[in-house]
């Protein structure tokens, strides 16, 4: 699949279409990125010194660990959230994808699949239901909240239907046995999980920054038709992106039944808002175009420790859903005052930002 196409169109872009990608020239280069999450990196400090003053048992090495833990399966995909923002988008249907990608990991271990045939099916599975959502959305040009509340729906209703609502057990069958040990086991104290999400946001970041899939990620969520001008294949790009979603919602998943040690068909009400709200606030913009993985995991490990910090306070479980949206509330509010230059820009001078420009496409050619 190619994300390029050559254009013999040579008409000079419209003046809307070439201002936004001018704004993203030298000038653009000389922002140092840390600015666009440098407010909750900020936030994540004062937070995580209360806490060690507060709660003695937040510092401890099992303590932060845990936190590792407990939000990898947010981290994992908010990985992929952060690809369908930058493209202008939003992909509503990850976490019923990753119930029902779960839900197809534990009927083939019931089914005495071993282990590296289930995970290559659960992979494949969320891989072929992010595919969908992109077709629909790049192919068939319905409107992105449309398709992804669709899937919502349809995947949850599968996650139910396929075990009649029940969770499958996995516990005790033998290609688990694999799984459990990647989610729980540990190398010299640190965890396999954490050595796997630190992997995961380096393969991430690199495709972001180093490739032409990156760039013209970048290109289409800034300005799509001036992307389309300048030879890039909108329509593979977002299939992509889409697909990469869905990817990680089968990621998710195998961690998810290997933490609980069995596959629901129900997933966490709050999952999607946290993984919403964590993507927005480690500076991804809402409208597309800007914004990294390195931030969407500050953000993670943000809402994580406003989590752990809370539970380790006594703080009622019902309320942490209330604390993510306003987060999120705040979070677009202040991006709105930022783009209406009602708040000081803190990016001045320093390294290029993580993410590269929105430049016009290289030659025609493959994906990077």
């Amino acid at each position: 699949m190619s994300i390029d196409q050559p254009t013999t169109d040579a008409r000079p872009l419209p003046a809307a279409a070439a201002e936004r990608p001018r704004a993203a020239g030298p000038e653009w280069l000389r922002r140092i990125s840390p600015g666009r999450y440098s407010g909750v990196l900020a936030a994540l400090l004062v937070v995580c010194v209360y806490l060690a003053i507060t709660e003695p048992a937040f510092g401890t090495w099992d303590n932060l660990m845990n936190v590792v833990k407990s939000n990898s399966v947010m981290f994992v995909l908010a990985l992929g959230a952060t690809f369908v923002i930058i493209s202008a988008g939003i992909d509503l249907s990850v976490a019923s994808a990753m119930a029902a990608s779960g839900m197809i990991l534990g009927l083939t271990l019931r089914a005495g699949w071993a282990t590296v045939p289930a995970i290559a099916v659960t992979l494949l599975f969320g891989l072929g239901l992010g595919l969908i959502m992109g077709s629909t959305i790049a192919w068939l040009k319905i409107s992105f909240l449309v398709v992804t509340l669709g899937g919502l729906s349809i995947f949850q209703s599968f996650a139910l239907v396929v075990n009649d609502g029940a969770t499958i057990s996995v516990f005790g069958l033998p290609g688990f046995g694999p799984i459990r040990s990647f989610v729980n086991d540990e190398i010299a104290g640190i965890p396999l999980l954490l050595l796997f999400d630190v992997a995961l946001l380096l393969l991430a970041g690199g495709v972001l920054r180093y490739t032409r899939f990156g760039r013209a990620l970048f290109a289409v969520g800034s300005n799509a038709e001036a992307a389309r001008l300048n030879g890039i294949n909108v329509s593979a790009v977002l299939m992509t992106v889409y697909g990469i979603a869905g990817l990680t919602a089968g990621v998710a998943a195998i961690v998810s039944v290997g933490r609980l040690t069995g596959a629901s068909p129900e997933s966490d009400p709050t999952l999607l808002l946290t993984v919403i709200t964590a993507v927005l606030i480690g500076g991804t913009a809402y409208t597309g175009g800007e914004g990294g993985v390195f931030g969407t995991l500050i953000g993670v490990l943000f809402l994580g420790v406003v989590q752990n910090g809370l539970t380790l306070s006594g703080v009622n479980t019902f309320w942490q859903g209330m604390v993510s949206g306003l987060i999120l509330i705040g979070a677009v509010g202040l991006e709105v005052l930022r783009r209406r230059g009602r708040l000081p820009s803190l990016r001045r001078g320093g390294p290029p930002p993580e993410n590269p420009p929105a430049a016009p496409a290289p030659a025609a050619g493959p994906i990077a």
